[in-house]
């Protein structure tokens, strides 16, 4: 038994369910089509634009498409994946018609289960259960919840079992996230993805500026077009290795070793492609500066290319 079971003998196994998706958006089909792969049915999704009835088509074709309200009426597990700023109105409109013994789960990173109170209150199991992934409007969406975690908040010991198993059925991990620390839990996800996404695309950006014009763009390897993906790709997964296996003392590079000449050269060179870069790779020198205790060497050296 996993240890985050530990102390719920016997934790409940969701039996078949039939589920309900509202919306058809990347993180509700994903979900939709890995629940079913689990062996639940997925009978109905709400999809409101073109692109998701076509999404809804094509991931989860056996469901009808339907009213919140009605998909709300009927299902046994029903899955809320809208935007944070959507969940409170949509939970306002589901309460008159929501089925009073669903188990009904969002998917908000940053929301915990307190947003979902009205429905708790009329009797329905409620999670807020996040996917620590991000979602491409890809197939592999669905493959990639089997290798990543899941943060689970439930007001009490019976929703998390619920939400445990089900991420245990998808072959998940399930997390607890107390609901005080959603924003914070939410917050360093953000921080380490999407801004690394962020990062990585400025990168290609000024290496590609660098590469422009020279030789060997036609070596043997791949299209010219992605030699800059190309450079950095093994680069930065053994970043990532490093940083995820060994924190700080990961770092390399000029700002981890007090190198001020180095920094400003980059600030230089890099204000060139983008000024906008420019300010990235300023905050984040300063930081590897001192997580590496090099501050006092390339602050100064910072604060000057500022002035």
């Amino acid at each position: 038994m996993p240890e985050l079971l530990a102390g719920i003998p016997n934790p409940p196994t969701p039996a078949r369910l039939s589920v309900g998706v509202i919306s058809a958006g990347r993180v509700g089909t994903a979900l939709g089509s890995a629940l079913e792969r689990a062996g639940h049915v997925v009978t109905a999704v709400a999809a409101p634009s073109g692109a998701s009835r076509e999404r809804a088509a094509l991931r989860l074709p056996e469901a009808t498409v339907g009213a919140p309200s009605d998909i709300a009426e009927k299902a046994e597990l029903l899955i809320l994946a809208v935007p944070d700023t959507e969940l409170p109105d949509l939970v306002a409109e589901l309460a008159p018609r929501i089925n009073p013994s669903a188990i009904v789960l969002h998917t908000s990173g940053a929301l915990g289960v307190g947003v979902l109170a009205p429905l708790a209150r009329l009797g329905c199991t409620t999670i807020a259960f996040h996917p620590a992934m991000t979602f491409v409007d890809d197939p592999e969406d669905t493959v990639r919840l089997a290798d990543c975690c899941i943060g689970i908040t439930a007001a009490d010991e019976i929703g998390h079992a619920v939400g445990q198993a089900l991420a245990l059925e998808l072959g998940a991990e399930p997390v607890r996230v107390p609901e005080a620390a959603r924003p914070l839990y939410h917050a360093a996800l953000a921080h380490g993805a999407n801004h690394l996404v962020a990062l990585v695309d400025d990168a290609v950006l000024a290496l590609r500026a660098a590469l422009a014009g020279g030789v060997g763009l036609d070596t043997v390897g791949g299209p010219s077009g992605d030699l800059a993906e190309r450079v950095l790709a093994p680069l930065a997964r053994a970043a990532l290795e490093n940083a995820l296996a060994r924190g700080p003392s990961a770092l390399t590079g000029p700002a981890a070793r007090g190198d001020a000449a180095a920094v400003s050269r980059h600030l230089a060179a890099i204000d060139t492609v983008d000024p906008a870069i420019t300010d990235a790779y300023c905050a984040q020198s300063r930081r590897a500066a001192a997580q590496s205790g090099m501050s006092a060497m390339i602050d100064p050296a910072l604060e000057k290319e500022i002035r």
